[in-house]
């Protein structure tokens, strides 16, 4: 009997490691992978090496930026794009816009308490 709850404590860990380590790292994965397949050109990017520039084409597996506005141009491989800088600006003023339409209605109820007291 003590052996099956030795396999069981064993199995149990395994599960654990795999929902606590293993699982969230593979969604990072996917969702670097999801945004390095939907750069477009006019996207402004960071690489890993930190170099930060504008998309001017996109190929299968590289893209090519621009990096200062003397036209400097670089290739690189798709794999090291590190974010996508124009995804999470837009992601930002969402999330604004979002938190203001949520703030205007208050604002408004209130204005229209007081004029009709």
């Amino acid at each position: 009997m003590e052996q099956w709850s030795g396999m069981i404590m064993i199995v149990a860990m395994l599960a654990i490691l795999y929902f606590l380590m293993i699982r969230p790292e593979n969604k990072r994965k996917k969702q670097a992978e999801e945004m390095r397949n939907s750069l477009k050109k006019g996207d402004q990017i960071t690489t890993i090496g930190g170099i930060v520039g504008r998309i001017v084409m996109v190929t299968d597996d590289t893209i090519v930026i621009e990096t200062s506005d003397d036209r400097v141009r670089m290739e690189l491989t798709k794999w090291a794009v590190s974010t996508n800088n124009t995804q999470q600006q837009n992601a930002a003023a969402d999330k604004k816009d979002k938190k203001a339409d949520k703030e205007e209605p208050a604002k408004i109820e209130e204005g229209s308490e007081s004029e009709t007291k």
